[in-house]
């Protein structure tokens, strides 16, 4: 596992959970408005952190946290992740993955056989626009459906989480991924935010006035905001 980051409290990044975040190195998407872009480029200058020192903070905080969410980068590009998400699991938590969906082949035996117990899967775009968005390519994009459909098809609890950049994202694209998802349970929509880990500063953000006028059309799915003021 490449770990670059460790927030050992939140009550944020798990919904209803005190958890542990673990911040996994590199991503196969170079999406130009990622706001962890120090995650997935020069990922060599960065000191990591073991999983023994992971896995002893967990063992430490047992009888106070109650999950882990294991984010990135993108988790899933580490073919031993399984491996590790088996020895948190052991400990007795909860576990979120936060997932670009492009590992169908990875999600669907960690849902199979219990080893997670929610998903936090981004949706970049229509399918569309995808390309562009997240500049991945078209096999990737087949990935990504089915990932939506293993989720949709399954009894784990999961959302679908967007980040809307005005350049990127119009009314039409907005709709087009509403179609799409339709019938998951969740999807948040976020605002972008410029900081100085965004791989491109090119971007600008939505106001809540205008996410509100872009989604009011939008039936038949549970829309709702996050950190958005």
């Amino acid at each position: 596992m490449i770990i670059l980051g460790l927030t050992k409290t939140t009550l944020l990044d798990y919904p209803g959970k005190v958890a542990a975040t673990v911040f996994t190195g590199g991503c196969n998407f170079r999406c130009p408005f990622c706001h962890n872009g120090h995650l997935i480029t020069n990922i060599d200058s960065y000191e990591s952190i073991s999983e023994e020192t992971v896995l002893e903070h967990l063992e430490k905080r047992k009888n106070v946290l109650e999950g882990v969410c294991i984010t990135g980068g993108e988790p899933t590009i580490n073919t031993d992740l399984s491996d590790f998400i088996r020895k948190i699991r052991e400990m007795g938590y909860k576990i979120k993955l936060d997932t670009n969906g492009t590992n169908p082949g990875m999600l669907d035996p960690l849902i199979k056989e219990k080893l997670i117990d929610y998903v936090a899967m981004d949706i970049k775009n229509s399918k569309e626009k995808y390309i562009v968005s997240a500049e991945c390519n078209a096999e990737q994009l087949k990935d990504i459906e089915r990932s939506v459909e293993i989720l949709k098809s399954s009894n784990i609890e999961y959302e679908f989480r967007t980040t809307l950049v005005r350049e990127l994202h119009e009314k039409e694209d907005i709709e087009k991924t509403a179609e799409w998802i339709k019938g998951c349970p969740k999807w948040y929509i976020q605002s972008y935010v410029e900081s100085e880990n965004v791989l491109e500063k090119r971007f600008s953000s939505y106001s809540k006035e205008e996410i509100l006028s872009l989604i009011q059309e939008i039936k038949g799915i549970n829309i709702e905001l996050r950190g958005i003021d």
